[in-house]
């Protein structure tokens, strides 16, 4: 049983590791352990009792509370801010009770209630055993009969041990450079790491690491996410007494809430981990849980796509998309996709977003003909729309300009000439769900893009029901029930979220969609760095990587297609430009992702050699059974006189003889692992090399 209950103290145990908390001897809520499982319950400590220092400083700045509110002495990062009816702008809650729920999964809930006011506040915990994971949100009740002004609540707040020498990791970046990694200590004060943008953004991702020292292979590691697409906030906080802890949950900038009567408010849920396996334990394990328990279609490998935006940008026709869907085939693709400029008066970026049915002047005959060619090739239909978004030159914004987000007194901003309709109405909600399901009814569409180009501004909401800084949440919720009811009418479909590339990566999309656009750059080098800044938290199943022409003439073909076969692969070229040597390359490297394809998307990830560090990189993906893998290794630039570096492969069976490709006779996976292997390229080379279990004893 992961979960052990007491009448003051709660155990949660995963195949590795626990995290433990109870009440003190003043019925505070204290968190006392967070790491490696121990072999018995009364191994773990109890939990500590209030201790004071001077007048300056509350029970707050010692006592590691479990989820404390703002109230009283304490001068710590709180977790929930409220102002009551009477306007008190405080809450002080104590513990009510618990209780276990055991179906579908063991969850554990600890209910508090403020001293005074009618508030409730649940604390929900689920261990996810098989990933060392442990999952937390929080549910807020009013009891009362008048609202209540809700002013900040997290999902979680999590504890590390005591300490002075943690330093975090996190995401930093812009569009078309995102997913860098930062490390930094962590020093006495907060640090915040936060999106205002209304999606995740590109400049921050709903993720960290917080380490003592680790490296990619070992040392401890704490870690986790926010399964949201929104408005973050990650809180490190170090008091002046050594005390580290990290909150995670919704953005407070410019958030409020009306929490009315009987209305509750669920959290998103914050996802965290402990490993003892450096940075890639803790990647692997957030991989496979994404994999096996948050995307829609699970272990279905993701099939070879074309996208034929950069073929003829708006100028799309049944001509031009039949001529690239015969060149595509030809090559090996499994799914052709049609991006932007089919839909009503598209012919720039300048007009049609909102009216999404076929351009009658480019598809006098609808989209049918061109599917039925493209199914003819062997190939399936996919589609590109960006639903959130309107243009004003456009029939539904004429019809409605009151459906997107603005201040009645202020200019509306365009960016990319296009305005956001407010996903939080239900009226627009339902608009795009009956544009959308028409179009997939009506048509045999097995993919859609969807895309969203631009953040927020004037996020004003006129006749909003509550308070109008409700939109950052019910606009996210809003997207939620309209992917989601999309996704039960049309269950085959495979959805792929973008947002200008990775504005939008995180767990709460990945419920709804099973692939991620993760950048607008495409060039190969770049994507090396951009990529395992990605992998971080997500694993190559969702990452879909295209090859483009992005430096054609000077990057070579063979290296752009091995850098976007470490995820799932695509290809964006202009097919019509390329030769028929090119093609022919194009054709041989898709027919070795075809059969490397169930390793990548499925297989335990291992960053052997970091690109974000060094020229010369390497990756390894292996099968869960051990039974075979591959290797990527790349050279960008570096001076010719290089000492090649030894590679020390990862997640072999020690005791089982493997083979790699091109390397001589086969070794022990204890060979491979300790003494190595070294692979000659020169600057802009690139190898992919399969490892095979040979046999599974020495």
């Amino acid at each position: 049983m992961p979960i052990h209950t007491s009448p003051n103290r709660w155990v949660l145990e995963t195949q590795h590791t626990a995290y433990a908390f109870g009440l003190n001897s003043a019925g505070l809520l204290t968190h006392h352990y967070w790491g490696a499982r121990l072999p018995r319950l009364d191994d773990y400590p109890i939990p500590a009792d209030p201790a004071g220092f001077a007048s300056t400083d509350g029970f707050g700045h010692f006592i590691p509370e479990e989820f404390p509110g703002y109230a009283g002495t304490k001068y710590i990062d709180p977790c929930l801010k409220v102002t009551f009816a009477d306007e008190v702008r405080d809450v002080v809650l104590r513990y009510v009770d618990f209780s276990v729920k055991n179906s579908p999964q063991p969850a554990l809930s600890i209910r508090l209630k403020d001293v005074y006011y009618p508030l409730t506040v649940t604390l929900h915990y689920r261990p996810h055993p098989d990933y060392d994971l442990i999952e937390r949100w929080v549910t807020l009740e009013n009891l009362g009969s008048e609202p209540i002004h809700v002013e900040r609540i997290f999902s979680a707040k999590w504890t590390l041990p005591p300490g002075d020498d943690y330093s975090l990791t996190h995401m930093v970046g812009r569009h078309v450079d995102e997913f860098n990694l930062w490390r930094e200590p962590l020093t006495p004060g907060l640090k915040t790491i936060e999106s205002r943008r209304l999606i995740p953004s590109h400049r921050a991702a709903p993720w960290f690491a917080i380490d003592r020292a680790a490296s990619e292979d070992a040392g401890e590691v704490w870690f986790g996410t926010l399964a949201w697409s929104g408005n973050f906030r990650i809180s490190a906080e170090v008091t002046e007494f050594a005390s580290t802890r990290v909150s995670i949950g919704l953005n407070d900038w410019d958030f409020g809430w009306k929490l009315q009567p009987g209305e509750p408010l669920v959290t998103p849920a914050a996802i965290s981990g402990y490993t003892q396996s450096g940075f890639g334990g803790a990647s692997r394990q957030l991989q496979a849980y994404v994999r096996d328990e948050i995307l829609p279609h699970g272990q279905v490998p993701h099939k070879i796509l074309y996208n034929s935006w950069e073929a003829t940008l708006f100028d799309v026709d049944e001509a031009s998309q039949s001529a690239l869907a015969e060149i595509a085939a030809r090559m090996g693709i499994e799914l052709f996709v049609m991006d932007d400029g089919w839909f009503h008066n598209r012919n720039w970026d300048n007009a049609g977003l909102g009216d999404w049915w076929p351009d009658k002047k480019k598809f006098p005959n609808g989209l049918g003909n061109l599917i039925e060619k493209v199914n003819s090739l062997g190939m399936d239909f996919g589609l590109w729309v960006e639903p959130e978004m309107v243009n004003p030159d456009s029939d539904l914004y004429r019809a409605h300009p009151e459906w997107v987000i603005h201040f009645p007194t202020r200019a509306r901003t365009e960016s990319r000439n296009q305005l956001i309709l407010n996903m939080a109405r239900t009226d627009v909600q339902d608009y795009i769900l009956g544009v959308l399901d028409k179009l997939l009814t009506e048509n045999k569409i097995s993919f859609i893009k969807w895309d969203m180009n631009r953040a927020a501004s004037e996020p004003g909401w006129p006749d909003a029901p509550g308070d109008q800084r409700e939109l950052w949440v019910r606009y996210v919720w809003g997207v939620y029930r309209v992917w989601g009811e999309l996704r039960q009418r049309h269950p085959d479909v495979i959805w792929q979220s973008c947002a200008s590339g990775g504005g939008r990566a995180d767990y709460g999309i990945l419920r709804l969609a099973d692939q991620v656009w993760i950048s607008d750059n495409t060039e190969a080098t770049a994507r090396l760095h951009i990529q395992e800044g990605y992998s971080q938290y997500l694993p190559a199943i969702t990452m879909e990587a295209w090859v483009t022409d992005w430096n054609e003439g000077f990057m070579p073909l063979e290296f752009r297609f091995h850098v976007s076969m470490c995820g799932a692969l695509g290809v964006g070229g202009n097919l019509i430009k390329w030769t028929e040597s090119e093609r022919e390359l194009a054709a041989e490297c898709i027919r070795q992702y075809k059969e490397i394809r169930a390793v990548v998307q499925l297989g335990g990830q291992y960053r052997l050699l970091s690109a974000q560090k060094n020229a010369y990189s390497a990756l390894q993906y292996v099968s869960q059974d051990q039974a075979e893998g591959v290797l990527f290794v790349f050279r960008v630039h570096t001076p010719e006189k290089f000492n090649i570096p030894q590679i020390h492969l990862r997640g072999l069976d020690p005791e089982a003889l493997y083979s790699v490709e091109g390397c001589g006779e086969p070794r022990s996976g204890l060979a491979w692992l300790e003494v190595g292997l070294k692979v000659e390229l020169k600057n802009l080379q690139s190898r992919v090399l399969r490892i095979k279990r040979v046999s599974p004893n020495l």
